[in-house]
């Protein structure tokens, strides 16, 4: 028996209900890495993240002063009895923020803090220069960015071609496309009339001074304009402001809240490196400074294995010995993860969610906290077999310091390497939501309703298929971009082709050459993980197209009929049909003066998101906002009789989707499903011609299980003469593509090349091939031991 001072050394959670969990009683061992498994939409990352860290950040904030607590984003508080022995809590999840163009590599891992002070303490600098604080070693900072692109590295440009691109045509007749429509072109256009200039005559025929002076001039004239008079209107003079096409396309560029002008401006710029700075970002003074005889912008560029070899040869004073130790120290832990092909100047939207999570991961590592609790979601996400094994060695590091790590994770060899592993299931959605095991992962092999225990301790040799012949090639290249150096490559047709290679190695930028325009191909559909979209208004059921069948069968109720209630009157998006109260978003903000807004279910239609009148008609006993509620698998049945339902919801059951409620909103959907929702809308269409699918690592997020199920669908895509191009590091799903194309050797400027090509059973034979050996091991059937 424990003594009343003992510690417990387990965080035990009592009563979890948040989201599909059912009043979930589960103890997981602190000072320990445990692993939370479980199909997609099981529950797992409802009770690591939703209930465990949510209520870790809860407690935090409750020790902040009220008024700071505005100032950050905070999560509400789990539903949950319980929670005891929980340490504060550090979260790295998938989900990625906004990140800026100014974000980058250096500024998420802090290394380019460290080299600005190195630059600026130990730094060469010109003779009789002042030595400069590190700030002005920042493009981010007005002491140290370039005053032309104010940082930023490129300056947007236009041209008369781009502006002007049919010179045949009179300014009355829309020369200048970059004029903005309607009235406020008309205005511009009549401006010019009454400055004098013609606008009748064919565009390359006004004299080449005048095309200057309208395209790129910085004045704006005000004249009087009188317009034409036109029947039935009466227009008086006024005064009117010119303003040039391009400094209406750089002002609409700049300042335009508007996506879709600022999309239309983009097409008259082109970007290009800042004539001042050369791209490197920052000012003179500082690009004077140089160590190891490169300036700071130099250094930033290179892949960080490089730079670190450089900082090793020059040491020189014993502040450059000790803050290049600190520098290479802190770049180790980066490479240790697989990433030392990234510089520090690339700019974050460029990494994928992965990449950022395990750049987070090297920070925290460095940071030596002891005692906390790390969250992390699917740390193996991108990740290329041999690679995991350095990710556990880090994993076993944060450990070994004093931390507790829970991982949501669906890597087997993560899972075989957990202390402690809880498995929730069985299924998805409202079948799953149980804690089927909670201890070793031995004890998991018992447990027979486990989906997860199948893959871990039943594994047998991968099945024997034949693999098809290909029905044509498709030629690409040679491909000069990023890390490839005039690549060529072949892709079977009718087949499905696997890409891989180590993180870095050059498959994206190779895959994201294939467009509609290659010969051979009638279409090129992309089906990536980005959101279905960004706000609560978009849902699975918009999405796909279902809610339109479903506001149509509203419409031809008899209670919608006798109120003349048309399919607007049943759309949330719209006054009309819904609550005004939360304009049909189903809760409502409430300002709490000095503590943070939180928002709470409308009080009016109480989440439902319509009102009282439109709630009133039902189909087949249920109203709007209940079919809403359904999941995809009740409403398949619910709409078994309906043509149109039953083929978008049976695209969704297809690729293990069943489990989604059909007003889900976009925001709560998780890159893996928000990837399958895709393909599902693909499916689901009746497909014409010869298209190419093209998905860049589609099991991530996702379950063996659901790996097999969607596997089964790209299969039949196949079946169906059609091809498909994966890019994966999931050997499983390799060994039973049709052909494979492996990257690398490396990553960065030691891959871009094609190590091997041909069968899953020719490449797992290739030599000089990373891929190769786990992908042999994947064909028998053996577990890569770590």
């Amino acid at each position: 028996m424990r003594g009343p001072y003992d510690h417990d050394p387990y965080v035990r959670v009592r009563g979890a209900r948040e989201h599909n969990l059912r009043t979930v009683d589960v103890d997981v061992p602190r000072d320990a890495i445990a692993v939370f498994t479980g199909v997609s939409g099981s529950g797992k990352s409802s009770l690591a993240f939703g209930t465990i860290y949510a209520e870790a950040q809860r407690r935090y904030f409750e020790s902040v002063a009220p008024y700071a607590r505005r100032l950050i984003h905070q999560v509400g508080a789990p539903k949950v009895g319980e929670i005891t022995g929980l340490p504060p809590a550090v979260s790295l999840e998938q989900r990625r923020s906004s990140p800026g163009s100014r974000s980058s590599v250096g500024t998420v891992t802090t290394l380019s803090n460290s080299l600005r002070m190195l630059f600026s303490r130990a730094g060469d600098y010109p003779e009789g220069a002042e030595r400069l604080d590190s700030d002005a070693f920042s493009p981010n900072t007005a002491a140290g960015a370039c005053p032309e692109c104010h940082g930023l590295g490129r300056i947007h440009r236009t041209s008369e071609e781009l502006l002007v691109p049919d010179p045949g045509l009179s300014i009355r007749e829309g020369a200048i496309a970059a004029w903005p429509g309607a009235w406020q072109g008309k205005n511009l256009r009549d401006v010019l009339d009454a400055l004098g200039y013609d606008v009748d005559r064919p565009w390359r025929e006004l004299a080449q001074g005048d095309r200057d002076w309208i395209l790129f001039t910085d004045e704006q004239p005000v004249v009087t304009v009188h317009p034409v008079r036109e029947a039935g209107r009466i227009q008086r003079p006024y005064q009117g402001t010119y303003m040039s096409a391009r400094r209406y396309v750089l002002h609409t560029f700049a300042e335009s809240r508007s996506q879709t002008l600022r999309a239309k401006a983009e097409r008259f710029l082109t970007s290009v490196p800042c004539p001042v700075c050369g791209g490197s970002r920052l000012r003179p003074e500082a690009l004077a400074v140089t160590f190891a005889g490169r300036t700071i912008a130099e250094l930033a560029a290179l892949p960080l294995t490089a730079m670190a070899e450089v900082l090793a040869r020059d040491a020189g004073s014993e502040t450059a010995r000790v803050l290049t130790a600190d520098l290479r120290a802190r770049i180790a832990t980066v490479t240790e993860l697989g990433l030392g092909y990234l510089s520090l100047d690339r700019a974050t939207p460029t990494l994928s969610s992965g990449e950022l999570q395990r750049l987070r991961l090297a920070t925290q590592l460095r940071s030596g906290l002891f005692g906390v609790v790390y969250v992390l979601d699917e740390p193996s996400a991108g990740l290329h077999p041999a690679d995991t094994e350095a990710l556990l060695v880090v994993l076993d590091r944060l450990k070994a310091a004093g931390n507790s790590v829970f991982v949501v994770e669906h890597h087997l060899d993560v899972v075989r390497h957990a202390d402690w592993l809880v498995d929730v299931g069985p299924r998805a959605g409202e079948h799953g939501g149980r804690v089927l095991h909670s201890g070793p992962p031995e004890g998991l092999r018992g447990v027979a309703e486990s989906a997860t225990r199948r893959f871990l301790f039943d594994r047998g040799p991968a099945p024997a298929r034949s693999v098809r012949e290909p029905s044509g090639w498709l030629k690409l290249g040679p491909v000069t971009r990023h890390n490839l150096r005039a690549l060529e490559a072949e892709l079977p047709l009718g087949a499905l082709t696997a890409v891989t290679g180590v993180s870095g190695s050059g498959k994206s930028t190779l895959v994201g050459e294939l467009t509609g325009e290659l010969p051979g191909l009638d279409r090129v559909v992309t089906v990536d993980q980005r959101p279905i979209g960004r706000t609560p208004r978009s849902n699975l059921a918009t999405y796909t197209g279902l809610f339109d069948v479903v506001r149509k069968l509203f419409t031809g109720t008899d209670g919608a009929r006798a109120r003349g209630y048309k399919a607007g009157r049943f759309s949330f998006n719209v006054a009309g049909g819904r609550c005004e109260t939360c304009q049909g978003e189903g809760f409502v903000s409430v300002e709490l003066l000095f503590l943070p807004s939180t928002y709470a279910p409308c009080p009016d239609c109480g989440g439902a998101r319509y009102n009282p009148e439109t709630l009133t008609v039902r189909y087949r006993g249920r109203n709007i906002a209940e079919v809403l509620d359904l999941t995809v698998e009740a409403a398949s049945e619910f709409f078994a009789d309906t043509p149109a339902a039953v083929r978008s919801l049976g695209a969704l059951l297809d690729v293990g989707l069943g489990y989604l409620r059909l007003g889900q909103p976009a925001t709560e959907l998780s890159g893996g499903e928000a990837q399958r929702i895709k393909l599902a809308a693909e499916l689901q269409r009746l497909r014409r011609g010869h298209t190419l699918y093209v998905l860049d690592e589609p099991t991530t997020g996702l379950h063996p299980a659901d790996v097999e199920v969607l596997m089964r669908q790209l299969h039949g895509l196949v079946d169906a003469g059609h091809s498909v191009v994966v890019v994966e590091h999931d050997m499983d799903v390799v060994a039973g593509a049709d052909w494979v194309v492996d990257l690398g050797p490396g990553g960065g400027d030691a891959g871009g090349r094609i190590v091997a090509a041909g069968t899953p059973a020719e490449v797992a034979g290739a030599a000089g091939s990373r891929t190769a050996p786990y992908l042999a091991a994947a064909l028998a059937g053996q577990a890569a031991v770590s």
